[in-house]
């Protein structure tokens, strides 16, 4: 079935020249143009508008959508899986200001007490940013995300067994220096987190900022802690405060 702008309007509810303003910053292109200059959208359109959407509701900016959509590793179905949880963690965090709201009205009406700490309890956005960044680099919105594409494809199954494997024993080394009692801010905890700041180049080209961002999912990131924890427990953690030290120093 085939839409013209006013009808796929009305359907998506936007306004006409919201697609016209679309097409203009080429994010969506109509599927062709009729002999009398109407523009006519078809489901790859449809689909792509629905992303457009999703995408804005997660606050994207116009710019990064059209290059995220544009990408060739850009794939549509776990796009879809990840702007769901994206979306889940957002309803809580607005679920949570709501009840906010509820205990404030409360406690200036004076029914209830209410800590002080509960009136700023649901204003941070930092799990939803973390997630927000994640999705982007999946999605193949940033350079390291591109880079490590290329460099995984050139390296081959091999290489990456073997970079990977490498990765694993250098993880254990780091394990056992957290269980002989050294700080991970000291000397020779500091020298395995070098070596793991450059095993990153095997994918891509890191920074202190990215690093840092990589600590701070460790443990933020379920998926990740639990894969340090399967190691020692503790470790996690340990991984997250050596490497934000390593990164807060880096030269």
């Amino acid at each position: 079935m085939t839409y013209s702008v006013q009808q796929l309007a009305t359907l998506a509810e936007v306004s006409a020249r919201t697609l016209h303003y679309y097409d203009e910053e080429g994010v969506l292109k109509p599927a062709g143009v009729k002999k009398n200059g109407y523009r006519y959208y078809e489901e790859p359109e449809l689909l792509r508008l629905q992303q457009i959407l999703f995408f804005r509701e997660l606050d994207f900016p116009l710019e990064e959508i059209k290059k995220i959509l544009s990408s060739p590793s850009f794939d549509m179905s776990e796009a879809l899986q990840d702007q769901r949880k994206l979306i889940e963690i957002k309803k809580k965090r607005l679920s949570g200001l709501v009840k906010t709201i509820d205990k404030t009205l409360n406690k200036i009406n004076k029914k209830t007490f209410m800590d002080d700490k509960e009136l700023y309890g649901n204003f941070s956005k930092e799990e939803m940013e973390r997630y927000h960044e994640e999705a982007k680099e999946k999605w193949g919105g940033t350079d390291a995300w591109k880079q490590s594409e290329i460099r995984v494809k050139k390296m081959g199954k091999e290489g990456l067994k073997k970079v990977l494997e490498e990765g694993g024993k250098l993880t254990e080394e780091i394990a056992e220096c957290m269980k002989s009692g050294e700080s991970a801010d000291g000397e020779r905890a500091q020298k395995l987190f070098a070596r793991h700041y450059d095993g990153l180049r095997a994918f891509y080209e890191p920074t202190p900022e990215i690093y840092r961002g990589l600590a701070e999912m460790y443990v933020a990131d379920e998926r990740f802690k639990q894969n340090y924890e399967k190691v020692a427990e503790g470790l996690a953690e340990y991984m997250k405060e050596g490497m934000v030290y390593f990164a807060d120093n880096k030269q």
